[in-house]
């Protein structure tokens, strides 16, 4: 037992003297491989990152002097950045970068307040409302237009086509 477990161990060692090299260049090689560049015909997918706070014009356009600091939290988000030694500013940055295109998306707007904690002036590359756009009346209700049905009629949807799966199921029945 102890003689076949000897020859064991020397067959072992003969074969990984032997054959070390051997392996260490295969995996030399294939490390060097899957370090390569990546070939055009895979595509990897990458994700949207988002970073910041969402800055619309829609939420921009809601900005007006006068305005609290509670309205403007409620209107912007929460700020970014709030600076312990100018707390009459917030800066609201914003950045997104399209995994699948790489094209960078950046906005940056920063809220003054006044002595009096309401809002004075914006700054930053997001446009602001306009007078005209402020005061303009918003519609509470939209009209749809359901069609010409009567009033005591009811309209029926339209039957179901079926798709390619239940058109050859129906060709297959006799």
């Amino acid at each position: 037992m102890i003689r076949n477990l000897l020859n064991l161990s020397k067959f072992l060692f003969f074969m990984a003297s032997r054959f070390f090299p051997v392996f260490t260049l295969i995996g030399i090689l294939l490390g060097a491989s899957a370090c390569a560049r990546i070939p055009p015909l895979v595509n990897e997918y990458r994700i949207d990152v988002q970073q910041g706070n969402v800055l619309t014009q829609e939420m921009t356009s809601q900005l007006r002097p006068g305005l609290t600091r509670d309205q403007v939290r409620f209107i912007l988000g929460t700020p970014l950045l709030t600076d312990v030694f100018h707390a009459d500013r917030w800066d609201y940055l914003f950045r997104l970068e399209e995994g699948r295109t790489g094209v960078v998306t950046t906005r940056a707007l920063t809220v003054f307040f006044g002595a009096d904690d309401l809002l004075e002036r914006v700054t930053g590359d997001v446009e602001i409302g306009t007078v005209a756009e402020l005061t303009a009346p918003v519609a509470p209700t939209q009209v749809v237009d359901l069609g010409s049905v009567a009033p005591g009629e009811q309209a029926l949807p339209p039957e179901d086509e079926p798709g390619f799966w239940g058109r050859l199921w129906q060709s297959l029945r006799w």
